[in-house]
């Protein structure tokens, strides 16, 4: 992430849209169950509200200075926070009953690593578990706030078809202001 990124990303703003807009919209319909995988926590906007709504949340991050920042700024006894890759779990098969990902698959480095991320999190989940992905298409707005970042967006025509060829399920993908939320489930 670039300093632009860190920067919006950990304001209070983000927070409060993140908590009053985003998470309304993203959760609706969802049941989390009783252990939520959190990837790219990032600097943590999603990660207390998210422990609201499901009695463990493991949040994973790959940048290993903003995941010892979170770990000091969210002292919860229902939160583990994890430094690691989301494309190589470090977790065993069927540990979560949901998952989620908020603004952080455009920022694996290829398309291969974000279809080992979609393979990676469906054998994590339990069956039946569900999985949330927030994120942004292409478009010059997004590349000029990705300016020395990394960006590798997703084609929203295509993420249903790669849900479904990682294992995943009842993909639905629904698009709003310029990002899009897709939702799928492990079969049981």
């Amino acid at each position: 992430m670039n300093s632009f990124e860190k920067w919006c990303c950990g304001s209070s703003l983000w927070r409060y849209l993140t908590r009053g807009q985003l998470l309304p919209w993203m959760l609706r319909d969802s049941h989390l169950g009783d252990h939520l995988l959190e990837l790219g926590a990032g600097s943590g906007a999603a990660t207390v509200e998210l422990a609201r709504r499901a009695p463990r949340v493991t949040s994973l991050e790959y940048d290993h200075a903003l995941a010892l920042k979170l770990r000091r700024r969210v002292n919860l006894s229902s939160v583990t926070v994890i430094q690691g890759d989301a494309a190589a779990l470090p977790f065993p098969d069927g540990t979560f009953s949901s998952a989620i990902s908020i603004l952080m698959l455009h920022h694996l480095k290829s398309i291969e690593l974000q279809d080992r991320t979609f393979a990676e999190v469906r054998r994590v989940l339990r069956p039946g578990g569900i999985f949330l992905a927030f994120d942004i298409p292409d478009g010059w707005i997004h590349r000029v706030s990705h300016i020395k970042s990394t960006f590798v967006p997703m084609d929203p025509s295509t993420a249903p078809q790669r849900l479904l060829g990682a294992g995943l399920s009842q993909v639905r993908m629904e698009s709003r202001s310029g990002a899009f939320l897709l939702r799928a489930v492990l079969p049981e």
